[in-house]
């Protein structure tokens, strides 16, 4: 399996294991790597409300579509979190349910076993072992006919101690099983609140988009929205390569050797192409493809998050550096699952397909970039993932 060398930013994740437990000068060293790293995050999420306020000078709207949209990819995540929780809850009460009906049978049996014996010593009369030793003359066959009825008492005893057992055990059961549907109300409460704040969250998105469209057309701006989108773009690329310069990543194959041989981060039906042309003879610096809501988008190959945020343009975006001076852009999401920071490897799920950003479909746009240039991904990237 190939593997990342980053001696900084794992240093800083606290996955260094210095030579010495007793190193003071190691312990010193992962410090130090700790400030570094979140010196990095500071500038970048410096960098990050820059960007914010210039996109929010430009076009308010912009900046209320921002939050739009982030509140829509909290609440999914929230309304996910809790469909996880009902599912788990669903099968634990199956499983309650499950044993509450074993028990149940369990307790019949020796309940059924107990009244088998209370009737035989009921019919036997309530003196029978006084009766027994007044009637009998052989002492061999006195001892013996004793000896039965003591394990006969016994086994009395063990049944009544089952039984009791059986009925605690269920008691335990139904209780169990009466708090994990209490607890599945509570989770079915919260997934129709969750629900109904993502309605109203999406209906002021849309109200957004309808906005801005019409502003558009007034003022006849696409034309620069996207120029300006694409230089923020750039600037946040240029600007990410200028921070993280000092925190190269090295692995065992360099992913200037991977031209051809890596794999799409979805499955899904190619949109726009590379090259081709936009609005005001703008071109398209990546791929567009098409795919339903929710669908995992992974990562191409190691690498490090070094940004994951909305930008204008590009909605939700995650960006991956995988070295050698190459670093991947996935835009459009629905929720992002990794953080600046995080180690990703081939196939880790980074986020999910979404149309952020004011898309009018769902889908992934999916950049390459060596440097601050981008380059085509089709040459880069020629398998199809999995699915099912």
């Amino acid at each position: 399996m190939k593997k990342i060398i980053p001696f900084c930013l794992i240093a800083a994740l606290g996955l260094v294991v210095p030579w010495s437990a007793s190193s003071g000068q190691d312990k010193e060293l992962t410090q130090i790597k700790e400030r570094e790293l979140e010196a990095v995050r500071d500038k970048i999420s410096t960098l990050k409300s820059s960007m914010d306020k210039r996109a929010d000078e430009r076009d308010r709207i912009t900046g209320e579509l921002q939050s739009a949209e982030a509140s829509i990819a909290e609440k999914r995540t929230h309304l996910k979190e809790i469909e996880r929780q009902r599912d788990f809850s669903t099968k634990k009460k199956a499983d309650l349910d499950a044993r509450l009906e074993k028990k149940t049978a369990e307790l019949k049996v020796e309940t059924g076993e107990l009244e088998s014996q209370v009737v035989a010593a009921y019919t036997s009369g309530s003196q029978e072992r006084i009766k027994l030793l007044l009637n009998q003359h052989d002492p061999a066959t006195l001892g013996r006919l004793m000896t039965y009825y003591r394990y006969m008492s016994e086994y009395r005893g063990e049944n009544i101690a089952a039984v009791n057992t059986r009925i605690a055990e269920l008691a335990e059961l139904r209780e169990q099983t009466a708090k994990e549907e209490s607890r599945l109300e509570g989770l079915a409460r919260a997934r129709y609140a969750e629900l109904s704040e993502l309605n109203g969250a999406q209906e002021d998105r849309q109200n957004l988009l309808v906005a801005l469209k019409s502003r558009i057309a007034e003022e006849g701006s696409e034309i620069e929205r996207l120029a300006a989108e694409e230089q923020d773009l750039a600037r946040l690329i240029a600007e990410l390569t200028s921070i993280l310069s000092d925190y190269p990543i090295t692995s065992e194959e360099p992913f200037s050797t991977l031209r051809g041989k890596l794999t799409w981060p979805i499955a899904g039906t190619l949109l726009h192409d590379f090259g081709q042309p936009r609005a005001g003879g703008l071109k398209w610096n990546g791929v567009v493809l098409a795919a339903p809501r929710g669908r995992e988008v992974r990562s191409i190959y190691h690498g490090r998050v070094v940004f994951a945020d909305w930008l204008a343009g590009m909605g939700l975006l995650v960006i991956v550096d995988h070295g050698d001076g190459f670093m991947t852009l996935y835009g459009y999401n629905e929720t992002t699952l990794k953080s600046a920071g995080d180690w990703v490897a081939p196939g880790d799920v980074i986020a999910t397909v979404g149309d952020s950003g004011g898309q009018q479909q769902t889908g992934l746009y999916f950049e390459l970039r060596q440097g601050t240039k981008p380059v085509n991904p089709r040459k880069w990237v020629s398998r199809q993932p999995k699915t099912g």
